[in-house]
């Protein structure tokens, strides 16, 4: 029974997973047509988990890479690498800061099993409703 109360008590901790794509940047460009709103859309998965500040560095380059490799364009992915570096921050009170699926005073803070595995659940349960990703829209 408080097991269950416990995970009920976790459940309302984290937020079902939503992604906005590049949030406050363009999601490809109208110039190119390069695409790289699927980096946001994976990026996003990172910032809605939240954890420790070596994992949301780790996301921030992960971005970085995925722009670069998906566009060619090494500025593009510096800049869009320093914007997430800066406004991303769990310390700033907006939806698409690091750890958006939990509450504000969040901040960095490491996942525990149970929170990890709350997280894979929420995961499942987005992809199997039918949702393939923001950018697929």
């Amino acid at each position: 029974m408080l097991a269950s109360l416990t995970g009920c008590e976790n459940d309302a901790g984290l937020s079902p997973f939503a992604s906005d794509g590049c949030s406050l940047f363009p999601d490809s460009s109208m110039l190119t047509r390069d695409e790289w709103c699927s980096c946001c859309f994976l990026h996003d998965l990172a910032y809605w988990r939240g954890g420790t500040a070596i994992e949301r560095e780790t996301a921030d380059r992960n971005l970085k890479a995925c722009v670069q490799q998906k566009t060619g364009d090494a500025a593009l992915a510096k800049i869009m690498y320093e914007g997430v570096r800066f406004g991303g921050s769990p310390y700033f009170y907006n939806w698409y800061r690091w750890g958006y699926g939990w509450s504000y005073d969040r901040k960095y803070q490491a996942l525990t099993m149970h929170e990890k595995a709350l997280a894979e659940e929420q995961e499942k349960r987005y992809f199997g409703n039918g949702e393939t990703g923001f950018c697929d829209r």
